[in-house]
């Protein structure tokens, strides 16, 4: 019997592991950046999403962006005051934790900020996410947008399947009486986050948020801390 084409023999001791590589060349990376660039910002995103991040990048192409992967990042930096690259890195590394990046730049402080806090865009909101206001389609005609745009009849099963209580009257697709696709503060159902998309609700909005930074000169700043101190500030001076 001719042996299978599918049936490879591999040496153990030679097989590499890509996972491992990948890591390290992470790690140097990111080191190699703390040389390179005055700045390490710590970013969170709200309402990630690729397409925007990736804008983003282009839009500051003399940084450096990492996202993911934050216990790699973070020992690249150092995770104690004993491993850290430079003094108060490891204090970064203790912000790495949830859906958050790192961003290397020579821009000043206040122009960092301008560019990352100026960039928004309105995107639809997920399953899971908290709906922003009230959505109601009337009774009559089912229609969508600002335009008032009507469905094509063909999608009147996809919106009764989800939910709505939707017929085919003519040609058109109508709603005997108002209906609710959700209410403020409604943590949203994949159903809902379906027909908001199809009535092109965008009620998230993608943005980037700002931690904390650290530069070679000042060390280690925490912006929250700075926002607390001023609004004790504001209190006082009441």
């Amino acid at each position: 019997m001719p042996k299978s084409k599918r049936v490879q023999v591999v040496t153990l001791t030679e097989a590499k592991s890509r996972k491992k590589g990948g890591r390290a060349e992470i790690m140097q990376k990111v080191r190699e950046a703390v040389d390179s660039y005055d700045y390490v910002w710590v970013f969170s995103v709200e309402h990630m999403r690729n397409q925007y991040l990736k804008e983003f990048r282009r839009k500051l192409s003399t940084s450096r962006f990492f996202f993911g992967k934050n216990r790699v990042m973070a020992k690249a930096l150092g995770n104690t005051a004993e491993e850290e690259l430079a003094d108060g890195l490891h204090q970064v590394s203790e912000a790495l934790v949830g859906e958050v990046g790192l961003l290397f730049t020579n821009l000043d402080v206040e122009e960092a900020r301008k560019q990352l806090e100026e960039f928004e865009a309105s995107v639809y909101p997920r399953s899971g996410n908290t709906a922003a206001y009230r959505v109601v389609v009337p009774a009559g005609e089912v229609l969508r947008g600002h335009t008032k745009e009507p469905f094509p009849n063909n999608m009147e099963p996809q919106l009764r399947d989800l939910g709505m209580p939707t017929l085919l009257k003519q040609g058109k697709i109508v709603l005997n009486s108002d209906y609710v696709i959700c209410e403020e503060g409604d943590k949203l159902t994949p159903q809902q986050a379906h027909l908001l998309k199809h009535f092109w609700e965008k009620m998230a909005v993608f943005k980037i948020c700002l931690m904390c930074y650290w530069n070679k000169s000042g060390g280690f700043v925490s912006l929250k801390e700075n926002a607390a101190a001023a609004s004790d500030d504001e209190m006082d001076s009441e």
